[in-house]
């Protein structure tokens, strides 16, 4: 768990800002006693390796689930002036992770390697809240989904595919190919479990002002992507990438239709993002590719370990389709605001 710290000057500003009341107050005909300093509002936040900011520097290496201190769960406290709980991992879902304890073997970085013994299990999510919450973020689905996996196969599938077989991925997954019943079972399965976990996090926090915050674009625009790049998406075939932009959506479909069902707030991070998917380049790349180069400040480096040391590219980590800094900043300006909002018992 890792909790907001302002930078230096912003908490000087701050203590400078409250003097200054106290000055006043005393200045201004009153009851006579100062008035009592007043707590900043309470946030929560929860959620897989989106929410984490994964894979940008600085990030928490202490316990595997690779918070970003960038992430827009911090960016958001420190802009709206709210205490954080940030209890969000990587490779989080929602019944391991968000409702009950995630196991260690679904720790899984970065750090990618993991100390001896391995990372320890984390706690469920949800316990971080109470009946004194003022605000809840929550970014999961992804995982519970399979997203993940899914890529691997279309991975696998456009590395060994015949040529004349333009979309090997989306015939595997569509109706009459042998993942289509898996995939409708996945969302079938999410979305009772998404239902329970909304349910179970309005009773953990009754006051509070919940948001469910969706995924950005990967590749809702595939015209800059070439096949073998894996700073973008490797083998998968380019015929295959409006599938995969269509499942994405798919996914945040059922995010926004259980916020809407539990009248919270729902966030849409993909519409800003459409231009800026995987496939761009330089500033307007938003989404890191399977094997990429790190951003964010510092030094922090994850040298690729097992697996990942097979694929090709120059690429410093193994990234795995993650927000890149760029990603992390726009989803906190869009979290942002819908935070302004007060809480039910601000």
């Amino acid at each position: 768990m890792s909790r907001s710290r302002m930078p230096v000057v912003a908490r000087l500003a701050l203590a400078g800002a409250a003097a200054l009341a106290v000055v006043g107050s005393s200045l201004t005909p009153a009851s006579g006693a100062p008035a009592a300093a007043v707590d900043p509002p309470t946030y929560v936040a929860l959620g897989d390796s989106y929410s984490a900011g994964s894979f940008v520097r600085p990030w928490d290496d202490s316990d595997g689930c690779g918070r970003s201190y960038r992430n827009y769960p911090h960016q958001v406290a420190e802009r709206l002036g709210y205490e954080l709980t940030d209890v969000t991992c990587g490779a989080a879902e929602v019944v391991e992770g968000i409702l009950e304890p995630q196991p260690s073997e679904k720790v899984l970085g970065p750090p990618t390697t993991p100390p001896p013994g391995g990372w320890d299990a984390k706690a469920p999510q949800i316990d971080a809240l109470s009946h004194d919450t003022d605000y809840v973020t929550v970014s999961i689905g992804g995982n519970s989904l399979g997203f993940g996996p899914i890529l691997t196969k279309c991975l696998e599938l456009g590395a060994f595919a015949p040529v004349w077989k333009p979309t090997p991925c989306t015939d595997y997954y569509t109706d009459g190919g042998g993942g289509a019943d898996w995939l409708d079972g996945q969302f079938a399965r999410l979305d009772a479990d998404f239902d329970r976990m909304m349910t179970q996090i309005r009773a953990a926090a009754p006051h509070a002002k919940i948001a469910v915050v969706g995924y950005q674009a990967v590749v809702a625009d595939p015209s800059g992507c070439r096949y073998g790049h894996w700073n973008q998406l490797g083998s998968i075939r380019k015929g295959d990438m409006p599938w995969v932009d269509e499942l994405e959506r798919d996914l945040n479909g059922l995010l926004k239709k259980q916020a809407d069902n539990h009248g919270t707030a729902y966030v849409d991070t993909y519409g800003t993002s459409t231009g800026h998917g995987v496939c761009e380049s330089g500033d307007a790349k938003w989404m890191y590719g399977i094997k990429d180069n790190l951003t964010g400040d510092g030094d922090q480096t994850d040298p690729p370990a097992g697996p990942c040391r097979q694929i090709p590219g120059t690429g410093e980590s193994c990234t795995l389709v993650h927000p890149n800094a760029r990603g992390l900043d726009n989803q906190a300006r869009e979290v942002t605001e819908a935070l302004r909002v007060p809480s039910s018992r601000s």
